[in-house]
């Protein structure tokens, strides 16, 4: 039973540390300020999709022993696999670029030094974890300490909100009179990029083959993705509720996370601050490793190396070498200057236009009898994954024109 427990409440930290990073936390903030809680319905979306996904992953893994990029490529071909990769692999360099640009701004805000100088130490760090922490040890010490984001919820309550009036802007679905409806719906679409970001399917799949998981995993992995990714979306909704009282009604802009962060200054103090510091850097560093571990899965799993954490780096040498460099590519362009809040924004919309080049090809392999047998897809999984994937359809032909459109949400 104890081991169940443990194997639950991992899963479950595991979830949060990959739902709530460094899109989520800015383009909740984002949206909060200027919609308030119009957006809400995007984010319910977005966990819905998420937990379908995460729950075929975890399920082809399972029954498999193998993780899904390894079975796409097999299932699909090399070439369509190819494609996949390189879409996702670009995605996921840019988001780790983004996160490690947030671990900086968070560093920055708690020690008033310029976040280009921590950087590249920041990387470094990143890269020694991946190297010398066990897999169980890094999801569970990052996953745990970045809960403490739950400070933004807290303070929603101290803020004293005219709640009615949070309840009207939920179930209006629509932007303020004052708001472009195009610019809303990309904001719409950047929102449901953060919920849906590729590396997230890739990297629960690839942490289901570090940790073993088994048929007689199924109950525990699908109680995993039920608790956790609902509970990371309820973390980002708290951020979203924070701008929407404060910054809303003063008709602010996000531009900076110093500013995300306002809300829970006014409604807690330096003590409420530090917390929340806390649980901003340690998501954002949880994952700047998922991401970066991703890259390193990617290639591996599409080019048949030794991978893993589980494996001495001198036997998965050309695993951990993907790793590095992936890092060091983020590094460069982190250091070069660029904005992260921009830098995420930019991440979120190309996460959306990927988005069906990693779920049609989940969807097609947990409908696979030869690998999954009993366990394949059933009517209901199919109805759900089905009508999720005309959402991301529809997300990922809309996110460059409305990107263009409205000058990136402006």
């Amino acid at each position: 039973m104890n081991k169940k427990l443990l194997a639950v409440t991992l899963g479950i930290l595991t979830a949060v540390g990959g739902f709530v990073d460094i899109g989520d936390l800015v383009e909740s903030g984002v949206v909060g300020a200027r919609y308030g809680m119009a957006l809400v319905w995007v984010t319910v979306l977005g966990v819905l999709g998420i937990c379908v996904y995460a729950d075929m992953s975890g399920r082809i893994v399972a029954v498999s022993g193998r993780p899904v990029f390894d079975l796409i490529r097999e299932r699909l071909g090399p070439r369509m696999a190819l494609l996949n990769l390189a879409g996702s692999f670009l995605i996921t360099l840019l988001t780790v670029s983004a996160e490690i640009g947030g671990v900086a701004l968070a560093v920055e805000l708690a020690s008033g030094v310029d976040r280009l100088v921590w950087v590249l130490p920041i990387g470094v760090l990143v890269w020694l974890v991946v190297w010398r922490v066990g897999f169980e040890k890094m999801e569970t010490a990052f996953g745990l300490a970045g809960l403490a984001i739950a400070a933004f919820a807290v303070a929603v309550f101290f803020l004293h909100p005219d709640w009615s009036s949070l309840g009207a802007q939920i179930a209006g679905l629509a932007p303020p009179a004052d708001q472009a409806l195009p610019t809303y719906a990309y904001h719409a679409v950047a929102l449901f990029g953060s919920a849906m970001t590729p590396y997230e399917v890739f990297f629960f799949s690839s942490g289901g083959v570090e940790e073993g998981w088994t048929v007689k995993d199924l109950p525990v992995q699908r109680v995993n993705v039920l608790l956790g990714f609902p509970l990371g979306g309820l973390l980002a909704l708290g951020v979203m509720a924070c701008a929407a009282v404060v910054l809303f009604p003063a008709g602010v802009d996000v531009g900076q996370l110093s500013q995300i962060v306002l809300p829970v200054t006014l409604a807690l103090g330096t003590a409420g601050v530090v917390v929340v510091l806390i649980g901003i850097f340690a998501a954002t560093f949880g994952a700047a490793l998922e991401t970066g571990l991703s890259s390193g899965y990617m290639l591996a799993q599409y080019f048949g190396w030794e991978w893993g954490k589980r494996r001495k780096p001198r036997d998965a040498a050309r695993f951990h070498v993907a790793v590095a460099g992936g890092l060091l590519l983020a590094v460069l362009v982190v250091q070069t200057g660029i904005d992260p809040v921009g830098l995420t924004e930019v991440s979120l919309i190309f996460s959306a236009v990927a988005l069906p080049l990693t779920y049609l090809p989940v969807l097609i392999v947990a409908n696979d009898r030869e690998y999954l047998g009993e366990h394949a897809n059933k009517r209901f999984s199919n109805i759900l994954g089905f009508a999720m994937l005309v959402v991301i359809a529809v997300a990922a032909v809309a996110a460059i024109p409305l990107m263009i459109f409205t000058g990136a949400g402006q």
